[in-house]
């Protein structure tokens, strides 16, 4: 079975991380985000899935050369002008040739999902398109979706506000459609599936949902994909699966050779090829592979990304260091700032809750 998978946005909200990189092709505890959306298609049949390529197309293409990735066989879309979610849909599928039912998924969407359980639930209704709910708190920031009892959707609401929501139940992100509407979206310019193709067919009726209360995250803002990581090391989704970890015993998972002469408190990732001095100290973090951190530095609730480097006396708490970056002697990062790739922070400095652009 096929999936498209939808990759071609630009990120903004996690800049300036996504300036050099897709959003997709970050690491979470080390895997691509891509890795992580793909193996679950995996674990449920799905054998091929079509990237819908836009922006940094190439990076996932030199990753991936051999056009296969967690066990999927890939093909690569690439749009030559923004197609929206329903264009790009319609884009990749046609370019791919898919020719029967097939899933469509958001690849910044992390989600344990039963895609079987709702792939039977499309086939028993004889939908033309099934969609993934799944229920929060806040709906204000999501499209909201009414269905009656038989889960035929009665309307799409896209971002209500919260006293307005008809329900609490949002879009996943997650899709089994027949490959009949392909021919609903108009070819060649930006349509979106949210606001015209899914009400189109909310008014024929053949538009189904199914609600789904497992794991579901949005990890397109700095503070979602901290806890995305985060949720690895608190067993939320299972225990970490990245080639080649080792439990210590105390929480920390080591990959390979590193030099571990200072403090490091689990739970916490340690790749390979690390050096943590005497007098560091380092807490539920996760840290690339080929980082350095000096003496008397203290890291905490932090995502180090390969190659950083956090000097002398400095600290890191609930933060993301993009590839490369660097603080200096007693410079403080907190507060949810983001350092893209190659980010210097200067000795002495404060960040907080800032982005530093290398």
């Amino acid at each position: 079975m096929k999936a498209v998978v939808l990759v071609g946005g630009e990120g903004t909200r996690l800049r300036p991380l996504t300036l050099s990189a897709p959003k997709q092709m970050l690491p979470i505890v080390g895997v691509p985000m891509i890795e992580r959306v793909l193996g679950h298609l995996a674990s449920h049949g799905i054998d091929e899935a079509v990237l819908s390529l836009g922006y940094l197309p190439d990076a996932f293409i030199e990753a991936y050369p051999d056009g296969r990735a967690a066990g999927v066989a890939l093909t690569y879309a690439v749009e030559s002008e923004p197609l929206d979610t329903a264009g790009a849909v319609r884009f990749a599928a046609t370019f791919a040739g898919v020719d029967e039912t097939f899933v469509v998924v958001n690849g910044d969407v992390l989600t344990d999902l039963d895609l079987t359980s709702l792939m039977v639930f499309h086939r028993q209704h004889e939908a033309e398109g099934t969609i993934a709910l799944h229920p929060v708190s806040d709906p204000s920031a999501f499209g909201v979706v009414p269905t009656d009892d038989e889960g035929r959707v009665l309307a799409f609401v896209e971002k209500p506000s919260r006293d307005e929501a008809p329900t609490n139940e949002i879009n996943a992100g997650t899709y089994v459609l027949e490959p009949s509407v392909l021919s609903r979206i108009p070819a060649g310019g930006r349509v979106s599936i949210e606001r015209e193709t899914f009400p189109a067919m909310v008014r024929d009726g053949c538009l189904f949902a199914r609600s789904d209360d497992s794991y579901w995250l949005d990890t397109g803002t700095p503070a979602a994909f901290l806890e995305a990581n985060f949720d690895y090391l608190a067993r939320k989704r299972g225990p970490v699966v990245s080639p080649g970890l080792v439990d210590r015993g105390d929480g920390v998972l080591v990959e390979g050779e590193s030099d571990l002469e200072g403090e490091v408190l689990g739970p916490s990732v340690v790749f390979s090829g690390c050096v943590v001095e005497p007098g560091a100290r380092v807490e539920h973090c996760i840290v690339g592979r080929g980082c350095v951190v000096s003496s008397g530095a203290v890291l905490a609730d932090s995502v180090l990304m390969d190659g950083c480097h956090v000097a002398a006396d400095a600290k890191v708490s609930g933060s993301i260091m993009g590839p490369r970056s660097i603080v200096g002697q007693r410079a403080d990062v907190r507060g949810v700032s983001v350092l893209g790739a190659d980010a210097v922070v200067s000795s002495g400095t404060l960040v907080d809750g800032e982005r530093v652009a290398g």
